[in-house]
């Protein structure tokens, strides 16, 4: 009893300290230069590097509520990803989305989003350069898309987007 003590103590500790390592391995990944923020948007990590651009949290919030302003901020005919519906494995497909099919989207995100009983999901915005990204992803629901922005002459565009929820 004591030798198999003995033996297995050290393997123990050693599968410890690599867990431990890798938990901080994954969070320093975190920590890359992009800008990220969870949850509700605050206004500073919307603020890029350019004077006089448009913060993209106020854009945001307009883009979400007024349908004839998202219309002229998304670059149409716009390219997107999503699911082939008629293939059994769903693989993705590239399609075009005229100004004449797109349906309104709303990309407000409330806390309660992470806590209700159906359709949980979180949303991420991710910060590089003149580009910011709208990650929504959900818990256990096949829930996921990224919305892509770009900064151009100062101002927010959606440019594309890619749609794997199944």
């Amino acid at each position: 009893m004591k030798k198999t003590a003995f033996i297995l103590f050290p393997f123990l500790f050693i599968a410890l300290f690599l867990s431990c390592k890798q938990g901080r391995d994954r969070e320093e990944s975190f920590n890359s230069d992009d800008k990220f923020e969870s949850g509700v948007i605050s206004n500073d990590t919307g603020k890029v590097s350019e004077p006089g651009s448009e913060n993209f949290n106020i854009f945001v919030e307009r883009f979400s509520q007024e349908q004839s302003f998202q219309l002229n901020r998304i670059k149409f005919p716009i390219s997107i990803v999503v699911p082939d519906a008629q293939d059994e494995g769903m693989a993705p497909i590239k399609e075009t989305i005229s100004k004449y099919e797109w349906e309104f989207l709303d990309l407000t995100y409330d806390s309660t989003y992470l806590t209700r009983p159906y359709d949980q999901y979180y949303q991420v915005v991710r910060f590089r350069n003149d580009t910011a990204v709208v990650e929504i992803r959900g818990i256990n629901n096949g829930i996921y898309a990224d919305y892509y922005f770009a900064l151009i002459d100062n101002e927010w565009y959606l440019v594309t987007l890619y749609e794997a929820s199944f």
